[in-house]
């Protein structure tokens, strides 16, 4: 896992605000974005970060040989 399960729970959490205010900003522009499109667009984000929250991490081979977790740090 790329990130400690408290992060992902954070930047989760964090990205709520933030698709409520990006339709704010669209607003400005004259780009208008209703709620389905926002849960859509949101998801589509939510699924992007899990999918590279959970992918191992990529490195030299000496280092994936290892098996280092967040937990050990």
């Amino acid at each position: 896992m790329r990130i400690s399960k408290a992060g992902l729970l954070v930047v989760l959490a964090f990205l709520a605000p933030v698709l409520v205010e990006l339709r704010t900003v669209l607003a400005w522009a004259n780009i208008e974005l209703g709620v389905l499109e926002t849960v859509a667009l949101g998801s589509v984000i939510i699924a992007a970060i899990l999918v590279w929250a959970f992918l191992p991490e990529g490195g030299d081979d000496e280092a994936s040989d290892r098996d280092v977790s967040n937990s050990d740090l």
